[in-house]
């Protein structure tokens, strides 16, 4: 992760209303659940792919190639695009930007991730 989610005071506020992910650009980009794609097109010049939830939540994808259109579905785990390099502020190669809405509210997607338990073992 090369930079972490910053849920805005208000709607309009400042903040960065997702995670943004290093990776390499043409790396497939997976759906992070089932749903519909609701959108697969450019947004102020980047490709972006949103996804409808049956939770009633929608996930954010981009700057990548859509591999689907608006009304596919997905599984967990279907790729719907590569990932395009271009995103403004990324220290790699290639970043994907990964959102998460509930209505209009955004939401940190790693909560979709689900939490892991560290056990430290002794040498």
């Amino acid at each position: 992760m090369t930079r972490g989610f910053d849920k805005p005071d208000f709607r309009y506020g400042p903040g960065h209303r997702g995670v943004d992910l290093g990776a390499a650009p043409g790396v497939p980009v997976l759906a992070a659940g089932p749903g519909i794609v609701a959108f697969a097109v450019p947004v102020a010049g980047r490709d972006v792919v949103s996804i409808d939830h049956p939770t009633g939540l929608r996930t954010t994808y981009e700057p990548l190639t859509p591999a689907l259109h608006a009304g596919d579905p997905v599984a967990t785990g279907t790729v719907i695009g590569r990932l395009s390099a271009g995103h403004a502020g990324c220290p790699r190669a290639a970043c994907l930007h990964w959102g998460l809405r509930d209505g209009e509210d955004y939401l940190d997607p790693r909560s979709l991730l689900g939490t892991i338990t560290v056990r430290l073992l002794p040498v």
